[in-house]
């Protein structure tokens, strides 16, 4: 996957597009990767990790939001022709976590409650994704409208 604003190839255009930082840029400043290709997908796998790792988030929970993540951005890919993935790390009093927002310009998902409900599925997969991915996931929201595309935002907080 390539960074907004990266380089063909895949080739992040800094080190903060690869999901650390450079000196004197903000830790916490979100970055925004493309999602086109299935080489893309290792991208945000990576980023994601990288993001989960530098929050100190435990092994568990970085599995957790990497996992979500791949699921995400294998539907946007898949399903809505591409799009793009977010990674925003979040501070509240006591806590860090993670924000994952998830955008495409496809078809949108006619039947939300259906697609969330294990089973579902309009490929050839186990209709595991989105619901898997929402159960990992601390907030999870869907907004998506038939032509319109589809924008699932989710959260992860630190648990320890």
């Amino acid at each position: 996957m390539t960074p907004a604003g990266g380089r063909p190839g895949g080739a992040p255009s800094s080190p903060a597009a690869a999901g650390t930082t450079k000196p004197g840029s903000p830790p916490d400043e979100p970055h925004t990767y493309q999602v086109r290709t299935e080489d893309d997908l290792l991208t945000v796998r990576h980023a994601v990790r990288a993001a989960s790792q530098d929050l100190g988030f435990p092994l568990v929970d970085q599995t957790r939001v990497v996992t979500a993540a791949s699921e995400l951005a294998r539907n946007a890919l898949v399903h809505g022709g591409g799009g793009t993935v977010a990674v925003e790390p979040l501070h509240r009093p006591g806590g860090v976590g993670l924000r994952l927002v998830v955008s495409d310009k496809g078809p949108g998902i006619a039947d939300l409650e259906g697609a969330l409900t294990d089973g579902f599925t309009t490929g050839s997969g186990l209709g595991h994704g989105l619901g898997g991915a929402q159960r990992l996931m601390h907030t999870f929201d869907v907004c998506s409208s038939p032509g319109a595309g589809t924008t699932i935002t989710a959260v992860r907080w630190r648990t320890r």
